[in-house]
C-alpha cells in the first residue's frame, strides 16, 4: 500500500510539473537577461577567445593551455581556483563561492576538453570560431559580429567545443558574473568542477572523488552538459545512458593480397566484419546479442508519466534530421533512448575512392559504442559481446593473434574494451531538491521545462552516484542541432543567453524563506 501511494505521489509531481504558477515567475531572471544583453559583445569576446583553444582530449599540451586559461577565467571571478589531480592525466578545476548563513550546497560542473575535429568535412577551420547568421545550410556565407549592435540569437558560432561543453562551462562563469553585477547573492553554496578529461570518459574522476570527498561535500550535483529538448524547450535530466567503447578487428592472410590474384581464395577481412557487425543488430533496429535487454530496470511511474507529458512531434524531428523513418518503427526518440544501444562508430579496411587498390583487405577494423541503460554493467555487456563473436565462428582474443594461431584458428578476431566506461545512472524525480531546482528553472522557462528522464547520451552520473550518494541532476543548455561531435558543430547565441539566465537561477534555489526569489543582496567582494 506504501509503494502505491508513492507512485500516485510521484505521477502528481511529474505531471504538475509542465505547469508553473505565474507568481514563480519573478523579477531576478530579467535583471540577469538585461545585464546579458547589456553586456553581450564582452561576453561572447571572451567566448570566443576560450573557443579559440584547440581542445583535443587526446592531445595533453592541448588540455594543458586549456586548463590554464579556465582557471585564469575562474580567478577573474574570485572563485579561488584549485588544480585538483588525482591518478594522473588532466586537472580538474576547483573553485567555489560560499555564502554565509547558507545550509546547502551544490556543485556545478562541465568539462572544457573537447572531441577531435576528426576528417569530415567541416565548411571552416574546427579551432577558428566563425559566425553564421543561423545554420549552415541556410546561412553558408561567414559574417563578422558588428559591435555597435546586439546580436541576433539566432547567429551561429562555428567551432569544435563551441556547445559541448565550452557553451557549458562558460555559462556557469557568466552566471557569477550576472549575479554580481545584478547584487544577488547565491542561496546555496557553490562548488564549481571543470573536468578535462570527459571525452575520453572521465577515467580519472573515481579517484578524484575519493582523494577529495571533503571538497566535493555536497547536497547534489548539477551538471551543465548536453542539449536541450528537440522541442527547443528546457529540459530537466534526471539520467544518462551509461558507455562502453569497444574496438574490434577482424583478420584475413598476414598481408594485404592480389585480388586478381588470390580472388575465392583468400577471405576478404573487410568483408567478414561487416557480415559480423550486421549480425549484432536486425533491421528492426533491436540488438540480437543474446541477453542485451535481459538486465534493463524499467521505468518507474514518475518517469512514465514525464515521458507521456513531454512535446512531440515525429514528423518534424524526422524531416530535421533528413530521414523518412525511425530505426525502430512506431518508437519515439524519448523512448528509444530508454534502451540499451549498439552503435558502430566508425569501421575501417584499406582505401576507397580514388586511394583505393585492388587488393583483399587483410585487416579490418571497427569502433564500436554500447549505451547502457539503468540495470547494465559495462562488464556484462561486454561479455555478451565477445560471446556474441565467439558463437558467430571467431576465436576472440584481447590482442593481436601470433603466427601459430592464424594457421591454428580459420576466423580470428580481438575485441579490446577501453578502461574509461561507465554504468547508467538515475535519480528519483520526486526528491526534494530536484523539485527546488525545476521551480528555479521555471522562473526562466515557465511552461516550457521539460521533465526528462533519461538522457541519450552518456554522462559519468554513475561514477558520482557511487562514490558520493549524491543525486546528479543535469540542466543542458546547447541548442538541439549543435552538431556536437560531428563536423560543423556549432552554438545558438539564444541557447547561449538562455543558459546563462537558467544556470543563474539555480544558483538561487527556492528556500520557502523568500530566498532565491528576487531579493537583492550585495555583491561579494572581488
Amino acid at each position: 500500500m506504501d509503494r502505491l501511494l508513492a507512485a500516485k505521489v510521484c505521477i502528481v509531481w511529474a505531471l504538475a510539473a509542465t505547469a508553473a504558477p505565474a507568481a514563480a515567475r519573478v523579477a531576478a531572471p530579467d535583471a540577469v537577461d538585461g545585464w546579458v544583453q547589456a553586456n553581450q559583445h564582452a561576453l561572447l569576446d571572451e567566448f570566443e577567445a576560450f573557443v579559440r583553444l584547440p581542445n583535443d582530449s587526446s592531445d595533453a599540451a592541448m588540455i594543458g593551455r586549456n586548463a590554464d586559461h579556465l582557471f585564469a577565467m575562474m580567478q577573474r571571478r574570485g572563485l579561488a581556483p584549485r588544480r585538483l589531480d588525482a591518478g594522473g592525466g588532466a586537472p580538474a578545476l576547483y573553485g567555489t563561492w560560499r555564502v554565509p548563513g547558507a545550509t546547502r550546497t551544490l556543485v556545478l560542473q562541465a568539462h572544457y576538453d573537447g572531441q577531435p575535429a576528426g576528417s569530415g568535412a567541416w565548411a571552416s577551420d574546427p579551432w577558428v570560431p566563425v559566425w553564421r547568421r543561423g545554420r549552415l545550410e541556410d546561412a553558408p556565407t561567414p559574417v563578422e559580429r558588428d559591435r555597435s549592435r546586439p546580436v541576433d540569437p539566432d547567429w551561429r558560432l562555428y567551432a569544435r567545443s563551441a556547445s559541448d561543453d565550452k557553451a557549458g562551462v562558460f555559462a556557469l562563469l557568466a552566471a557569477v558574473d550576472a549575479l554580481r553585477a545584478t547584487g544577488r547573492t547565491p542561496t546555496v553554496n557553490l562548488v564549481f568542477l571543470f573536468d578535462g578529461e570527459e571525452e575520453r570518459g572521465s577515467p580519472n574522476l573515481r579517484a578524484l572523488l575519493r582523494a577529495h570527498r571533503d571538497l566535493l561535500a555536497a547536497d547534489a550535483w548539477l551538471i551543465c552538459d548536453g542539449t536541450v529538448h528537440v522541442s527547443g524547450r528546457r529540459q530537466l535530466v534526471f539520467g544518462a545512458r551509461g558507455l562502453a567503447i569497444v574496438d574490434i578487428t577482424v583478420y584475413g592472410a598476414r598481408q594485404a593480397l592480389h585480388s586478381g590474384l588470390y580472388g575465392n581464395y583468400a577471405p576478404n577481412a573487410a568483408l567478414r566484419l561487416a557480415r559480423l557487425l550486421a549480425s549484432m543488430k536486425g533491421e528492426d533496429g533491436r540488438v540480437r546479442i543474446a541477453g542485451w535487454y535481459d538486465d534493463v530496470t524499467p521505468l518507474g511511474a514518475a518517469e512514465r508519466a514525464a515521458l507521456a507529458a513531454a512535446p512531440g512531434d515525429a514528423a518534424a524531428l524526422r524531416a530535421e534530421l533528413g530521414l523518412a523513418a525511425g530505426e525502430m518503427a512506431g518508437v519515439s526518440l524519448a523512448e528509444a533512448v530508454t534502451l540499451p544501444s549498439l552503435n558502430i562508430a566508425g569501421m575501417r579496411a584499406a582505401d576507397v575512392g580514388t586511394q583505393s587498390r585492388n587488393i583483399i583487405p587483410h585487416e579490418a577494423h571497427a569502433t564500436l559504442d554500447l549505451r547502457l541503460v539503468l540495470g547494465n554493467s559495462v562488464p556484462r555487456q561486454v561479455e555478451r559481446l565477445v560471446d556474441h563473436v565467439s558463437q558467430s565462428g571467431y576465436h576472440v582474443l584481447d590482442r593481436a593473434p601470433t603466427a601459430a594461431e592464424r594457421a591454428t584458428h580459420p576466423r580470428l578476431a580481438t575485441l579490446v574494451p577501453r578502461p574509461a566506461g561507465y554504468a547508467a545512472a538515475r535519480t528519483a524525480m520526486d526528491l526534494p531538491l530536484a523539485r527546488d531546482v525545476a521551480a528555479a528553472l521555471r522562473r526562466v522557462d515557465g511552461d516550457g521545462l521539460v521533465l526528462t528522464p533519461t538522457l541519450g547520451g552518456s554522462l559519468p552520473l554513475s561514477v558520482i552516484g557511487e562514490e558520493t550518494g549524491i543525486p546528479v541532476l543535469v540542466v543542458p543548455i546547447s541548442n538541439a542541432d549543435n552538431h556536437q561531435h560531428a563536423e560543423n558543430e556549432n552554438l545558438r547565441v539564444g541557447a547561449l543567453w538562455d543558459g546563462i539566465a537558467a544556470m543563474a537561477a539555480v544558483m538561487r534555489l527556492p528556500d520557502g524563506t523568500g530566498r532565491g526569489e528576487g531579493a537583492l543582496s550585495p555583491p561579494p567582494a572581488r
